[in-house]
């Protein structure tokens, strides 16, 4: 599943900060474009001391559905058919201490409920149920400086399902220049898994190449026996440089390092002699990924923000992604941002199709995310944001709507619809 949720989620995010890019020229000293975080310039010298009160609210719902027929549960064939309707709510909280200093303190809790029809195989005997939820709070705490307009900031997280619980913590800080014209930013993140192994019902787990001192016996060794853990720790680093009234650059890097049980224990792999297992893979996996945004002001009414990435790990991976969305102003209080996505990747060292697989391999997996494939994605937004609030409700001073649909060469295909409203 966690294809689909870096897609629910991540087009949910795109929405929301898209809704709070401003298009006017004037954005550009007040707020630049939400892909690049160099906003700073606000005066906090005039600020007063004030308790605390809730700032915003903002809410994104997102319905989303696949299909295709590589499902890493049946060994890379099989239906991928999946839909998933995930939902959001974040509150920010804000402060002013004593320094003067803005302390933000935001609250999010997301929920998604899913069917997954490739589910129901997990257990050769169809006894799993295909559909299952998610629960993901979340909390973060910033203080910016008033003078300085530098941050520094602590989060935590929580997600889990029926076959993971996660816990995630990070610090964060941003430095900017003295002209607020440039910032460097940077964030240490860490998640630590319990991953539940769940073994085929055809398969001994006494055969498979896992940990099986955790695992149960009786009439529990057919199923479920224990967890195995799973640590990501993850160091992002970015430069966002204000060139003129016009141009925005932003340069990003990522180091993550994975150690622990990294496949999942009911994704099968079909050898070439018929037998089946499940997949395996090594122990441990770096990540390297470098990107560059690019924004352009054409004018009151049209931004230019583009979107390059290169990334490459030691599982043999190597991928280019490249974006670009175009927010045009048709009034003053509506806007429609067509976007466009491609991406291209090679296939991972570990990664055979169905029945390809020796017995004598090292690792393996028939999960097509590891295949080799490019992918398209495309779609439109449309924001609302009348002065005098949606629907003549002035604490709902926005709305978004969006769009996208997505394709893959290995005949995946998904459409995802995503509707936010953001309440001051």
């Amino acid at each position: 599943m966690k294809k689909i949720y870096l897609s629910v989620i991540g087009f949910s995010i795109i929405c929301r900060l898209s809704a709070n890019a401003q298009i006017t020229q004037d954005s550009i000293s007040k707020k630049p474009a939400h892909i690049i975080s160099t906003a700073g310039k606000t005066d906090t010298t005039h600020y007063s001391p004030r308790r605390l009160r809730l700032d915003e609210i903002n809410f994104v719902s997102s319905y989303y559905h696949q299909n295709g027929d590589h499902s890493a549960v049946t060994g890379g064939i099989g239906t991928e058919r999946v839909t998933d309707i995930a939902n959001g709510l974040d509150l920010n909280l804000v402060w002013l201490n004593h320094n003067l200093n803005k302390n933000t303190l935001a609250v999010g809790l997301g929920f998604d409920y899913h069917t997954a029809a490739s589910q129901a195989y997990v257990s050769a005997t169809g006894a799993s149920s295909p559909s299952g939820t998610r629960l993901y709070p979340s909390l973060d705490w910033t203080v910016e400086n008033a003078k300085s307009g530098n941050t520094f900031g602590i989060g935590a997280y929580y997600s889990g399902e029926f076959n993971y619980h996660s816990l995630g913590a990070d610090v964060h800080f941003s430095v900017k220049t003295d002209n607020k014209m440039g910032e460097f930013s940077a964030k240490l993140q860490g998640y630590f898994d319990q991953v539940k192994l769940i073994i085929p019902s055809e398969l001994d787990p006494q055969s498979l190449a896992i940990d099986t001192t955790s695992f149960g016996n009786g009439k529990h060794r057919r199923r479920n026996f224990g967890s195995s853990p799973r640590e990501t720790y993850n160091a992002s680093f970015s430069w966002s440089q204000i060139i003129n009234d016009r141009m925005q650059i932003m340069f990003l890097t990522d180091l993550v390092a994975q150690n622990g049980y990294l496949g999942l224990p009911f994704h099968r792999v079909y050898f070439t002699t018929g037998k089946d297992s499940i997949e395996k893979l090594p122990s441990s996996r770096y990540k390297l990924p470098l990107g560059v945004r690019f924004n352009y002001f054409m004018g009151d009414n049209i931004i230019i923000r583009s979107y390059y990435r290169y990334y490459m790990d030691n599982w043999g991976i190597k991928s280019n992604t490249i974006g670009i969305e175009v927010p045009y102003k048709v009034t003053p209080f509506f806007s429609i941002s067509p976007f466009y996505r491609w991406y291209d990747q090679t296939a991972s060292k570990y990664f055979a199709p169905y029945g390809v697989h020796l017995i004598t391999d090292q690792y393996y997996t028939s999960n097509y995310e590891f295949s080799k494939f490019t992918s398209q994605f495309f779609g439109v937004g449309f924001r609302f944001a009348p002065p005098t609030g949606v629907f003549g409700w002035k604490n709902l001073h926005d709305m978004e709507i969006r769009y996208g649909h997505y394709s893959q060469t290995t005949d995946l295909v998904s459409d995802v619809v995503s509707v936010s409203f953001g309440f001051k």
